[in-house]
C-alpha cells in the first residue's frame, strides 16, 4: 500500500470515529481492533474504483454507526468481507473479538454465499424470506443493507451488465427487506440507485423533467410552507414543516401502475408535519383542515392502526390555494424517527419522557420484543436476547427438486409439502425423500430442505396423516377426501344392511329414489320425512354409519309398503331368515380387507380370518368388527344388543392382517434376532414390538404385531416359536 492510499484510509477511519462519540472508552478501543484487523486483512486489496478496499469497511460501519448500532455490529461492519476474502477464520475471529462478533461475522459470510438468479416476483419474495429467516440476528440484516448501501453508491466503475445485475437484485431482493425493517430512507435510497442503473435512459427523462417542475412549482412550495407555518405560528403550536418530493422511481411506479403522463402525476411534491407529541398530531389535523379543504376518502390514520413495519403518521390530501391536490404528512418526532430509520430507531431515538410511543405495542408484531434496552441495562446478554429474533418465526422455506421454492409453517411435514405442490400428490403420496434419502412422512422439514415426493395411484390418504400435519390446507384436503371415502362406503353398506333387514321382512327393497315416480317415490319420500333426512342416500348413510338402526328402519319401511298394498313374500320371507350369510348377493356382510372409514378391524381383540367375528354398529363410528371372544365385544353386546349384525369372512381376502403375540424369552445375547428369525422363517412380517421392563432379568417378555394371513397362518408362526431355544412361552394376546 502506498503512503496516499494508507493516508486515504487512516482519514475514512478518522471521520468513522467522530461518528462513535454514542460508545464508552472500552468499546471504541474494540472497535479501533477491529479497524486494525481488517486493514492488515485487506492490505493489498483494491475496489474497482482504484481506492484501498479497506475504504469499503469503514464506510459500511459508518452507515451502521449513524443508526447508532452497538460496538459489535461496527466491529462486524469493519470486518464482514474478512472471512471470505482474506481467509480468516472464524475460530481466529473468536479468539480475537469474542463468540457474538464472530457469530455476526459469519452470519453476514453465508448471506453473501446466497444466490440470487430468479427474475419472478413470487420466488423473489420467497428469497428475501429466506434471506431473513437465515439470519437470526436482526443486526446481520441491518449491517448486509449498509454493505449493499455503499455498493449500490459506488457502483459507476463497474461494468454496465454487472452493474444492472446488482441493482435488479437489489430492487428484487434488499429494497423489501428494507421496507418491512421500516428503513424508509435507506428503501427509498435504494430503490432510486437500482432504478438509476435498470434503466438509466427513463431515470435521466424524469430527473430532467422533475427538476424543471421544481422550479416551476417552487413559489407555489414556498407560499403553502409559508401559509402552514403561520397557521401553526396562530395556534400557538410548535411543529416542524418539511416539503417532501417524491422519488423518481415512486413517480415511474405511478406512472405505470395507472397509465398516467409525467404532467398527470400530481402529488410529486407534498409536505410533512412533525409534532413533539402523539396528541399534537391530531391538533395539527384540525388546524390544517381549518386552513385548507381536505379531499373526502383521502384521510388514513396509521397512527391508530399501524403498518405492518411499525410505521406512524396521519396522512390527509388537501386541496391548495390553485385548486390541485397536495398530501400532508403528521407525525410525532418518535414517529418520525421511526419511520425515517425504522428499527434503527430502537437504537437511535429514546423518549425523553419515557412515554407510549416507544412502546412495542405500536412496532410490527415480530419486532415488539425488540424495546430499547440498550439505554436500560448494561447486561449484554439481556440486550442480545432482544436482539437475536427470527423475523419470520413461523416460516420454513424448502426446494422441490425442480428448484422451485415452497413456503409452509414451522413444524410442517412432508405431507404438508405434498398438499402445497397438489391436492393429487398429496392424496397419493406413499414416500418422500429429503436432500436425496428416504425419511418418514411425518418429518419435520428445516428450511433449506430438498423434498421429492413419490406418488402410487392406488395409494390413499391416511387417517393417521391428521395427527401430524401442520397445515390447514393438507387437515381440510384429507378431512374432505376422508368424508367422500367415507359417504361413499357408508352409503353401500347401508344399503345392504337395509337391504337384509327389510329381507327379513319379507320384503324387497322398493325401486328407484325419493325423486322416482309412483308408489316406490312417494314410499322413499314418506321414510325420509320420518327419519328426518334430505335423501335416500343420506339415510342410507345415516345406517351404514350407525346413525340409525337398520331394523328399525326396515320395520317403518315394512309398514309404509303396507300402506300401498306391498305384503310380505314367503320366499322372500325364507330368505332372509335363512340365507347363507357368506354371499354378498344375498345382502350379508363380508370382510376382505378392504375395510375403509366405516368398516374397521377393532384394535383391542385384531380379528383375522379364520376367527368367529360378529359387527358392531356405533353410533356415528361406521362398522367394527370383534371377535366373538372379545371381552371389549361382549360388554358391548349386553349394553346395546341391537346393535350387533352378521359380518362373515371373504374366500379370499385381500390382504394380510394384524394381531398380536406375546413372546417369554430367556434373556441372553442376540435374544432379539433368533426371534425375529423364527417369525420370518414362518413367512411373517413384524410390524411393531415392545418389551417389557424387565429386560436386564433372566427372562424378557416381548410384545410383537405380526401381518398374517389368517388363524392357521399364526398358529404355524407360533409352533415355529416354540421350537427356537430361547423361546419359553409364546401366545395369541387375548383381551
Amino acid at each position: 500500500m502506498t503512503q496516499a492510499t494508507s493516508d486515504a484510509a487512516a482519514a475514512s477511519f478518522a471521520a468513522l470515529t467522530h461518528k462513535l462519540d454514542y460508545l464508552d472508552e472500552a468499546d471504541a478501543r474494540r472497535v479501533r481492533d477491529a479497524y486494525r484487523f481488517a486493514d492488515e486483512a485487506h492490505l493489498g486489496q483494491f475496489r474497482a474504483s482504484g481506492e484501498p478496499y479497506i475504504t469499503h469497511p469503514i464506510a459500511v460501519a459508518g452507515l451502521c454507526a449513524d443508526w447508532k448500532l452497538d460496538a459489535q455490529a461496527i466491529m462486524a461492519a469493519l470486518m464482514h468481507d474478512a472471512m471470505e476474502d482474506c481467509g480468516v477464520t472464524k475460530i481466529e475471529l473468536i479468539e480475537r473479538f469474542g463468540a457474538p462478533t464472530a457469530e455476526l461475522v459469519d452470519g453476514l459470510t453465508k448471506l453473501d454465499k446466497l444466490q440470487f438468479s430468479t427474475k419472478e416476483e413470487s420466488q423473489a419474495e420467497s428469497f428475501r424470506k429466506m434471506l431473513l429467516a437465515m439470519a437470526r440476528d436482526v443486526r446481520v440484516i441491518l449491517i448486509k443493507l449498509a454493505d449493499r448501501l455503499h455498493n449500490m453508491r459506488t457502483m459507476a466503475a463497474m461494468v454496465a451488465h454487472k452493474r444492472t445485475r446488482i441493482a435488479r437484485e437489489t430492487l428484487d431482493i434488499y429494497v423489501p427487506i428494507a421496507h418491512r425493517l421500516g428503513l424508509n430512507q435507506t428503501y427509498r435510497e435504494l430503490q432510486e440507485l437500482s432504478f438509476q442503473y435498470i434503466n438509466p435512459w427513463r431515470y435521466g427523462v424524469l430527473s430532467k423533467a422533475v427538476k424543471k417542475t421544481r422550479g416551476n412549482r417552487r413559489d407555489l412550495v414556498d407560499r403553502i410552507q409559508r401559509e402552514v407555518e403561520q397557521a401553526f405560528g396562530e395556534a400557538g403550536m410548535v411543529v416542524e414543516v418539511y416539503g417532501r418530493e417524491k422519488t423518481i422511481f415512486s413517480i415511474y411506479h405511478k406512472m405505470i401502475e395507472k397509465n398516467l403522463t409525467f404532467a398527470q402525476v400530481s402529488d410529486i411534491f407534498g409536505f410533512r408535519i412533525v409534532t413533539r407529541e402523539l396528541l399534537d398530531c391530531y391538533r395539527a389535523l384540525g388546524v390544517l383542515h381549518q386552513l385548507y379543504k381536505p379531499l373526502p376518502g383521502r384521510f388514513k390514520d396509521y397512527i391508530a392502526i399501524p403498518k405492518a413495519n411499525g410505521y406512524q403518521s396521519l396522512h390527509t390530501t388537501l386541496v391548495n390555494p390553485v385548486g390541485t391536490a397536495v398530501e400532508f404528512q403528521l407525525r410525532s418526532q418518535a414517529m418520525h424517527a421511526v419511520a425515517e430509520k425504522g428499527i434503527a430507531a430502537h437504537w437511535m431515538y429514546k423518549t425523553q419522557e419515557g412515554g407510549a410511543e416507544a412502546s412495542p405495542q405500536q412496532a410490527a408484531v415480530w419486532l415488539q420484543s425488540l424495546i430499547d434496552i440498550q439505554h436500560e441495562t448494561r447486561d449484554s446478554a439481556e440486550f442480545l436476547e432482544h436482539l437475536k429474533i427470527d423475523l419470520f418465526p413461523e416460516s420454513v422455506y424448502v426446494f422441490t427438486p425442480k428448484s422451485r421454492i415452497l413456503a409452509l409453517p414451522r413444524g410442517a411435514t412432508s405431507v404438508d409439502f405434498a398438499y402445497a405442490i397438489h391436492s393429487d400428490v398429496g392424496d397419493h403420496c406413499v414416500a418422500v425423500k429429503i436432500n436425496g434419502e428416504a425419511a418418514a412422512l411425518r418429518t419435520e422439514l428445516r428450511s433449506g430442505d430438498v423434498v421429492e415426493i413419490i406418488t402410487a395411484p392406488s395409494a390413499r390418504p391416511n387417517p393417521g396423516w391428521l395427527n401430524f400435519v401442520s397445515t390447514g390446507r393438507a387437515r381440510s384436503k384429507i378431512r374432505h377426501y376422508l368424508k367422500n371415502m367415507e359417504t361413499e362406503e357408508s352409503l353401500e353398506l347401508g344399503e345392504k344392511l337395509l337391504t337384509q333387514a327389510l329381507r327379513a321382512e319379507g320384503l324387497a327393497l322398493p325401486a328407484g329414489d325419493e325423486t322416482s315416480e309412483g308408489a316406490s317415490g312417494a314410499t322413499w319420500q314418506a321414510l325420509i320425512r320420518w327419519g328426518g333426512n334430505r335423501s335416500k342416500d343420506d339415510l342410507c348413510v345415516d345406517i351404514g354409519l350407525g346413525r340409525k338402526i337398520s331394523s328399525m328402519v326396515a320395520k317403518r319401511l315394512a309398514q309404509l309398503m303396507a300402506e300401498t298394498g306391498e305384503r310380505p313374500d314367503a320366499l322372500t320371507l325364507t330368505l332372509g331368515r335363512f340365507a347363507d350369510s357368506e354371499s354378498p348377493s344375498h345382502g350379508g356382510v363380508v370382510i376382505d380387507g378392504s375395510e375403509g372409514a366405516t368398516m374397521q378391524l377393532a384394535p383391542c381383540c385384531r380379528p383375522i380370518p379364520g376367527d368367529p367375528i360378529a359387527g358392531y354398529l356405533g353410533r356415528g363410528e361406521g362398522l367394527v368388527v370383534h371377535t366373538q371372544m372379545c371381552g371389549v365385544g361382549r360388554r358391548l353386546f349386553e349394553r346395546d344388543s341391537e346393535r350387533w349384525i352378521d359380518v362373515s369372512w371373504a374366500d379370499e381376502p385381500t390382504r394380510p392382517f394384524e394381531t398380536a403375540i406375546e413372546v417369554l424369552v430367556a434373556n441372553g445375547k442376540g435374544v432379539l434376532a433368533q426371534v425375529a428369525a423364527s417369525i420370518s422363517s414362518a413367512e411373517t412380517d413384524i410390524t411393531h414390538i415392545e418389551m417389557g421392563d424387565e429386560r436386564l432379568g433372566e427372562t424378557a417378555e416381548l410384545k410383537l404385531t405380526l401381518a398374517v394371513r389368517d388363524v392357521e397362518h399364526l398358529n404355524d408362526v407360533l409352533r415355529t416359536l416354540k421350537r427356537c431355544p430361547v423361546v419359553l412361552k409364546a401366545g395369541r394376546v387375548v383381551p
